[in-house]
Parts: C-alpha cells; structure tokens; sequence
C-alpha cells in the first residue's frame, strides 16, 4: 500500500499535508491533555489553562503552564517526519499543532490553524505580536502598545481560527491533487473538515496515523504506522 500511495504522490502537482499532534508525537511532544497527567497540573482543569476565561481569571497559572510547554518543546528536535516534509518545498503543510518543529526543519509552506506557541500576542487584540525564545520563556508581563496583558498566541477552547489561516488552508484543501493526512485523530472541528473538503474537490486522501481515526472512511489509503517511518518512505 506504501507503494501504491507513493505512486499517487509522485504522479500529484498539487500536495499537502494535514497534520496534527501524532506528527510531533515522537519528538517527545505530549498532546495538550497528555502533558496534564502528571505533576502539579494533574490538578487543573484544560478550560483553565487554555480559555480566555481562565487567563482572566487566573493569568500567572496560564502563564506558568505555557512557561513549562514552550521549554519542553524548545528541547524537542523535529523528527524524519517533519524532516521529510520540510526537504519538499513544493508540499502545502497546513497543521493543527502549535509547536514549530515544522519551522525548525526547515519547511517553507506553514499554515498553522491553532496559531504558535512560539509567539505572544496582546489578550485585547491591539495588533501587538512578537516571537518569544522558547528556551527561556518569559513570565506574565504586559503589552506594550496598550498596557493589557500578553498571551501565547494560540487558539483557545472558544475562540476562533485564525480568519487568513482558514482561508488559506480551505483554498490549499480545495485545490490540492493528495491530502497527506498525519497523526490527526481528525475530531477537532473546523479544522477536520479540511479532509472532507478536499475529499469532495476531488483529491486523493492518504492517511498515516498510529490508528483509525474518524477520518478513516474518508482515507484512498490508511497506513498505520509511525509517522516518522511512513511519510519519508512516501515522499523519498
């Protein structure tokens, strides 16, 4: 089937890729959830770690807590598989995931829904936006333009997607030849309906993943499998 898939690569003008968290997975990324399961925010609830309702009731464990994510995925490395689709200039990588190991693998076409957790942005959207190092994250602290707080720049439970990612990425979807889909369990929504779209444009859907997913029906081709043996072996 690997083979198969390859061909239908090849033979394709027109890729991208959609990807979620089974793609940094085994770069030592743990999902959002996952990373809650031990130490001190076993105890916390997601809503308040990631919702602008707990940032205003409580900005410093916001804070903290993203303190704590931005170091462990400054550690990380990208693995073969973002390696694999960053050395293919010409693939579309629309993700969900807001960690950078796509930027650090060197992949030129990004698309991030979710936003990044590499940079901060005002929480009373004033325009104001700049990269963090992520090795040495700093503490709660104000914006500069207007005097509100700063906040990772990612998508919260409740809020919206980024209106020029969305339209982008729908654009991406509806004309693309193959939808590589990688390590998404494709239950987050809007997002997941991307493969639908491109689905119904008429592209080819392959999918690389650890395990069925709710997109599997939609799939030409479900490899089940590492992302990091699977995808170099389709895109080499």
């Amino acid at each position: 089937m690997i083979e198969q898939a390859k061909t239908i690569i090849q033979a394709a003008t027109r890729i991208v890729s959609f990807s979620g968290a089974g793609l940094s997975a085994e770069s030592g990324i743990s999902t959002f959830r996952d990373a809650q399961t031990g130490g001190m925010w076993a105890k916390h609830d997601p809503m308040r770690l990631a919702s602008p309702q707990g940032f205003e009731e409580d900005p410093k464990l916001v804070i903290q807590w993203y303190g704590q994510r931005r170091k462990d995925i400054a550690a990380a490395v990208p693995n073969q598989a973002h390696c694999a689709l960053a050395a293919r200039s010409d693939i579309i990588n629309v993700t969900q995931n807001v960690d950078d190991l796509l930027h650090r693998a060197g992949a030129a076409q990004i698309i991030e829904l979710h936003g990044t957790i590499a940079r901060d942005r005002c929480h009373s959207s004033c325009g104001f936006n700049e990269a963090v190092p992520m090795n040495d994250p700093p503490v709660l602290r104000d914006c500069p333009n207007c005097g509100s707080q700063l906040r990772p720049a990612v998508v919260w439970f409740g809020e919206s997607l980024p209106t020029d990612a969305w339209d982008k990425a729908e654009r991406a979807c509806s004309d693309c030849d193959v939808l590589l889909v990688i390590g998404t369990s494709a239950a987050v929504y809007p997002a997941a309906g991307l493969i639908a779209l491109a689905k119904s444009a008429g592209a080819k859907i392959i999918i690389v993943n650890t395990q069925t997913s709710d997109a599997s029906h939609l799939a030409d081709f479900e490899l089940l499998g590492k992302a990091s043996e699977v995808v170099p072996q389709l895109l080499h």
